[in-house]
């Protein structure tokens, strides 16, 4: 899956096909300074996009999504379906012994052996999942996380809200009356644009926020403007973009 370069994920979703996935058009976002090359297809990309791979002392490869991981690295896309593909063919292999030059280096001089679970591909979607939770609740500590039907509803119809989030089983009719009142805030009513349905239930969001029935969710600000990147809009939609096109339901692209 080939993901274009300097676009990232917004709320502008048109109506969802038969397959339940979203379409749309993205926002593009300022170019990003840094790009990694993806030991899979050998494609180029903003770094912030591809996902990190990590190996540990002892040889196993992790996921490192935030990308802190001391040592050398592999990036990848994410795209699920492609990842398990090269588990199942060996490619992944191949890359990894490549990019990590065989494994790490042990305290006598040998090199430990490279493995990595047969559950890599779902400890990718979980370690994703988790830094989208642990972004959210940064960013509501710092003040730029909205709740609460009522209060979302207010914010959304002011044009105060950039992003519009939606619990996986939160209900059509609550989703759809905060919908609306995006569009008068954006200016886009009759385009079928909505908030996006995160692939993380209520209970997953609460625990993460700390409040109780968390069904709806919205970052303070605005769309566009050369420091998008760096709002709490362009942190929370690189997670969320991440997350999504890991699991095959791509973001408005």
């Amino acid at each position: 899956m080939r993901t274009p370069h300097n676009e990232c994920v917004s709320s502008d979703i048109t109506e969802t096909d038969a397959s339940g996935s979203n379409s749309g058009s993205a926002k593009p976002c300022a170019p990003s300074g840094s790009e990694r090359r993806c030991v899979l297809s050998g494609e180029t990309y903003p770094r912030e996009e591809l996902i990190r791979l990590a190996v540990s002392p002892d040889g196993e490869v992790l996921p490192d999504p935030q990308g802190k991981a001391p040592g050398r690295g592999a990036w990848i896309a994410p795209d699920r379906l492609t990842l398990e593909t090269a588990m199942t063919d060996g490619h992944l292999k191949k890359a990894l012994m490549r990019s990590f030059k065989g494994g790490p280096a042990t305290q006598d001089g040998n090199r430990a052996r490279l493995s990595y679970s047969d559950n890599l591909a779902q400890q990718i979607e979980d370690a994703l999942k988790r830094t989208l939770l642990d972004r959210l609740g940064l960013e509501l500590r710092g003040g730029n996380i909205v709740m609460g039907s009522a209060k979302l509803a207010e914010h959304a119809r002011s044009g105060r809200i950039a992003l519009l989030l939606h619990a996986s089983d939160s209900s059509e009719d609550g989703r759809k009356k905060l919908d609306q009142a995006f569009r008068v805030g954006t200016d886009q009513e009759g385009s079928g644009v909505r908030g996006i349905v995160l692939p993380l239930d209520r209970e997953a969001l609460s625990v993460a926020l700390g409040r109780e029935n968390v069904v709806h969710l919205g970052v303070s600000g605005h769309h566009g403007g050369s420091l998008a990147r760096k709002s709490a809009f362009g942190r929370v939609a690189r997670d969320v973009t991440r997350l999504t096109r890991f699991l095959g339901n791509d973001p408005p692209v």
